[in-house]
């Protein structure tokens, strides 16, 4: 497959493109959904972006979004095709955590995020799909099949987040939202050629996101360009009472900072991301990146962050204990798969043995291990002191850089099944993504070129809550390349 650059296919069209057409009455909502709608009939039966999707619905939003464009009360996202991570909890339509233990189960309420788009009118064209409870790097663990890259169909693409990720690189969604714990937005999108947003915690609220590491997880957007993500962000961020973790503050004004301008802004290099098994394709595209950055006027500075190379080792830690924790509540009893074995034991173990998948319960035990009797303060407490440790060290970093750019991933996209036999080597496809985590960041993938005909992501990290920043520089960068405009070839276009 090769790169194909502009098109006039409403399916390629941008976020805000779409915006100025609708609010012009020279496209309607229900034309853009309907074009969307008929791209994922024809890709997904071979993508498989999708567990769950409702036309019918998809289509009554729609015309409840031209009524209201029709009446000029028109918001940033309304008539928007937004497809949704199938951990993010909707009313009417399941919910499944890629997981066959929550198969056919319905949420009484919308997450947060989902009643801040409805309150735009967006348009939701389906639920995507997620290695099980977002646990995974590649979209191979879930329970309703594997999603494939757009770019390349024997590729994966990322994950856990890979289905909103390649629905918006196939121009099945305009855009959609993932969930980010250990880089499971960046690093999909740095595998399907899209910008992919990880705000910082508590930025976003987290109710009705299927829990996986509380102190990690954080809502964010796919789309096709940097202005996209400011927009959706607008749209979903500020605080939420009924969230703990929400920070108690107003949404932010992204969108009038995208001024496309680096004069001055100092971008920081951290030899730490110099990592041994970098393909030299990425480590190309992403050196040529920076030195475009360097070109246009910003400043390049070397930076340390010292304690990098525990930042795996300390997420692997520290996220299995926390799924433990929030996976006890799947026993079969309150909502979900139920299995009968006799006595209350037997229907914890068989509805949990057969429920969950073998990445769940590796990382089950993992954190069940972690957090025993004897290795509490072993393992766990040690974690979070390491994990001091690194939002220490880029708090030193930002003292004297904007943002940090890197890598995404140490490679591009890899086959399917080539890693699922080798959960280490899964494991390293995030190791550029997890520190963001461990310190609460903000991280935004853009397109930064292609190696071997597969995208390569560049990353830039930002200071917490300061997402203006950020995405001013990766927007300054994306405007100067050709990029974020390329789409996959996917031979029988609509």
């Amino acid at each position: 497959m090769s790169a194909v650059a502009g098109t006039d296919a409403l399916h390629w069209l941008t976020a805000s493109e779409a915006r100025t057409l609708l609010d012009k009455k020279e496209l309607s909502a229900v034309e853009l959904t309907q074009a969307h709608l008929a791209r994922i009939e024809s890709l997904d039966p071979s993508l498989n972006c999708h567990i769950s999707t409702f036309p019918d619905r998809s289509l009554a939003q729609a015309r409840a979004a031209d009524e209201r464009i029709g009446r000029g009360e028109s918001a940033g996202l309304t008539g928007i095709p937004i497809s949704l991570k199938d951990v993010l909890v909707t009313t009417g339509t399941q919910t499944t955590a890629g997981s066959q233990i929550l198969k056919g189960y319905e949420s009484p309420y919308d997450a947060t995020v989902v009643q801040r788009l409805h309150a735009q009118d967006a348009v939701f064209v389906g639920k995507s799909n997620t290695d099980e409870f977002a646990m995974g790097s590649s979209t191979e663990n879930s329970s309703y099949g594997v999603t494939r890259n757009p770019w390349n169909l024997d590729r994966v693409p990322g994950g856990s987040s890979g289905g909103p990720a390649a629905a918006v690189a196939a121009g099945e969604a305009m855009l959609s939202l993932g969930s980010d714990t250990g880089g499971s937005i960046r690093q999909p999108a740095g595998f399907c050629g899209i910008v992919g947003l990880k705000p910082t915690y508590g930025r976003v609220s987290r109710l009705g996101l299927i829990a996986f590491g509380s102190s990690l997880d954080q809502i964010g957007p796919f789309a096709r360009s940097v202005e996209d993500a400011a927009l959706i962000l607008e749209a979903i961020a500020g605080h939420d009472p009924r969230d703990s973790t929400s920070a108690p503050m107003p949404s932010p004004d992204i969108c009038s900072h995208l001024t496309g301008d680096l004069a001055g802004v100092r971008i920081g290099v951290a030899e730490e991301y110099a990592v041994d098994g970098m393909e030299p394709g990425v480590e190309t595209a992403v050196a040529t990146a920076v030195e475009s950055l360097k070109d246009a006027g910003a400043i390049i500075k070397q930076v340390s962050l010292p304690h990098t190379r525990y930042a795996l080792p300390t997420y692997y830690i520290t996220a299995p204990a926390e799924a433990s924790a929030n996976l006890a509540r799947f026993d079969g009893v309150k909502y979900g798969l139920s299995i009968d074995g006799g006595s209350l034991r037997e229907m914890y173990e068989q509805t949990r043995g057969q429920g969950f998948g073998p990445e769940v319960k590796r990382r089950i035990m993992l954190g069940t291990y972690a957090l025993s009797s004897g290795y509490y303060d072993a393992y766990y407490v040690k974690a979070q002191k390491v994990r001091t440790l690194l939002k220490q060290d880029f708090d030193a970093a930002f003292a004297d850089v904007d943002v940090i750019v890197a890598p995404t991933s140490p490679t591009v996209a890899f086959p399917i099944g080539a890693r699922l036999d080798d959960p280490y080597q899964m494991y390293l496809a995030d190791v550029f993504t997890i520190p963001a985590n461990m310190a609460g960041i903000p991280g935004v993938s853009v397109p930064c070129g292609f190696a071997d005909g597969l995208p390569v992501g560049l990353q830039f990290l930002g200071k917490a809550f300061d997402e203006a920043t950020l995405l001013s520089v990766a927007h300054a960068y994306e405007r100067s390349q050709p990029w974020w405009r390329m789409h996959p070839e996917l031979g029988n276009e609509i």
